[in-house]
């Protein structure tokens, strides 16, 4: 099992093209841990607002009487892919990494395989 820091340690090393990535609590807003980012990037900020997207979609969802769960949401901007996969089980509930990835070096396919298996690993 990985602790939180050592999670989002592995989301920089191992995922090709990732710059920056988060453990968050969308039911603050709060930022649990952060790594990577910097002066051009507000992690604490991306953060705070991938939490209305997260909200907003969970909502959608309960109006349209949909009964699945979201796996991971992706944004997709011209230089950028922003990935968020909500966590479930072992204490994930009302949490969601986030991840960062450079579109010109990732590989989405296997960003979000590796993204599942660092969530699979992650103690909360």
């Amino acid at each position: 099992m990985a602790n939180t820091e050592t999670a989002l340690k592995e989301c920089l090393s191992s995922i090709d093209g990732a710059t920056a990535a988060a453990l968050v609590d969308y039911t603050s807003g709060m930022a649990l841990g952060t790594i990577g980012g910097g002066k051009d990037f507000n992690l604490e900020v991306a953060a705070a607002g991938n939490t209305d997207v997260v909200r907003s979609k969970l909502r959608t969802m309960e109006l349209l009487g949909l009964k699945e769960e979201i796996e991971d949401i992706l944004i997709s901007l011209s230089s950028q892919y922003h990935l968020i996969r909500l966590l479930k089980g072992r204490g994930g509930n009302g949490l969601f990494l986030y991840l960062v990835l450079d579109g010109s070096r990732a590989n989405l396919a296997m960003a979000r395989h590796q993204l599942r298996r660092i969530e699979s690993d992650l103690e909360v």
